[in-house]
């Protein structure tokens, strides 16, 4: 890793959630955290911690003028670039990419709506990254699993099981080379685009506050946490 954290990475942040599932008018990534958009509070720590990194962040084009009048009016001051996103996540993250500088190693990316992502964290899946190429944090299930077949269900081993967590950290060459190939349904995540060209991906322990907020619930609890 760099002698300055971050000089040889870039961060692509992913924020084009709506707020359907939230039940709001206004865009997940906006809403107020701790007195500021949730967003301000995500980029805060990848500029914290990498201090030299790139960061890009993805916003739906309807919502860029909104998220710079939102930093005019809370004084935010990080410096990122922003990029119209796609109509799925797979184009959004593709369109970060078209911008990453040349001289990138590795690429970070992250969910918009993940604010309490920690320094270790980050740090540990950068650290892992140089030795595998491909590294995402996941956590163990600990409810019991069914699998729905119709109207029938059947429970299934929880311990074969691991919930998916961002940042995922790719080298820069195998991340642009896989977002390269045509968009399938199958592609949840960025390590599964990754792994679509043959590339395995190596898992590192995630924190099970880490948490992505998509439902009211969810922001609640991460504005208890914060």
């Amino acid at each position: 890793m760099s002698m300055k954290p971050g000089t040889d990475v870039s961060v692509i942040i992913v924020a084009g959630g709506s707020g359907t599932r939230m039940g709001s008018d206004i865009p997940k990534q906006f809403l107020l955290l701790g007195g500021r958009p949730v967003l301000m509070h995500t980029i805060e720590r990848f500029a914290f911690v990498l201090r030299e990194a790139d960061i890009i962040v993805v916003l739906p084009e309807k919502e860029i003028a909104c998220w710079r009048s939102l930093c005019e009016e809370y004084c935010f001051q990080v410096s990122c670039r922003i990029v119209a996103g796609g109509s799925t996540r797979f184009e959004s993250v593709k369109k970060g990419l078209e911008i990453v500088e040349p001289g990138c190693k590795w690429i970070a990316v992250h969910d918009g709506v993940r604010p309490l992502v920690s320094e270790n964290l980050i740090l540990r899946c950068i650290k892992e990254v140089t030795e595998y190429g491909a590294v995402i944090p996941v956590v163990e299930v600990t409810d019991s699993l069914r699998e729905i077949d119709g109207e029938s269900s059947r429970i299934v081993p929880r311990e074969r099981y691991r919930q998916v967590q961002t940042p995922q950290i790719f080298d820069a060459e195998i991340l642009k080379k896989a977002y390269g190939c045509p968009y399938k349904e199958s592609f949840t995540d960025d390590a599964s685009v990754v792994e679509s060209i043959g590339v395995p991906i190596h898992l590192t322990l995630g924190e099970r506050l880490n948490i992505k907020i998509t439902t009211p619930e969810d922001l609640k609890l991460v504005k208890l946490l914060i």
